[in-house]
């Protein structure tokens, strides 16, 4: 192997490990203004149809009261909003009254599960087919 076909793959592995160590499901701002500091934003949608009806207000209340904020307890936003999806077993389309949860937070291996625990409770408590999270960086100031 030639010395020019050396450092070609070189570079490429270079290349591979730094996309590798960089490409977590969501990254930390490069660089915030002061007073801002990087944090992580997530967004759950959760829809509220049921067989027979709807999560209620009060039930919704209740399961962010027992599943959200003791893993969340310095503060989250939760709006009212009107989704829709496509049920890939159907191809149907879907419109739903919804929740969406906004949480901001410091990144952290065991708040990022707890992400995935909130969503697990939901389908568990409420029969629902999924929650979607979303999650990116951003920079926050208070």
């Amino acid at each position: 192997m030639s010395r020019r076909d050396l450092t070609t793959r070189a570079g490429l592995a270079a290349v591979v490990v730094s996309v590798l160590a960089l490409g977590g499901c969501a990254s930390l701002p490069q660089a915030c203004v002061a007073p801002s500091q990087p944090m992580l934003s997530a967004e759950l949608m959760f829809g509220r149809t049921l067989r027979g009806g709807v999560v209620s207000e009060a039930a919704f209340a209740r399961f962010v009261a027992d599943e959200v904020t003791p893993r969340f307890p310095d503060g989250l936003t939760v709006l009212d909003s009107h989704g829709q999806w496509r049920n890939p077993a159907t191809g149907v389309l879907v419109r739903e009254p919804s929740k969406v949860l906004q949480i901001v937070f410091a990144d952290d291996p065991d708040k990022r599960a707890a992400l995935t625990d909130i969503a697990e409770a939901y389908k568990r408590q409420f029969r629902q087919q999924s929650v979607l999270i979303a999650l990116h960086g951003a920079c926050v100031s208070f």
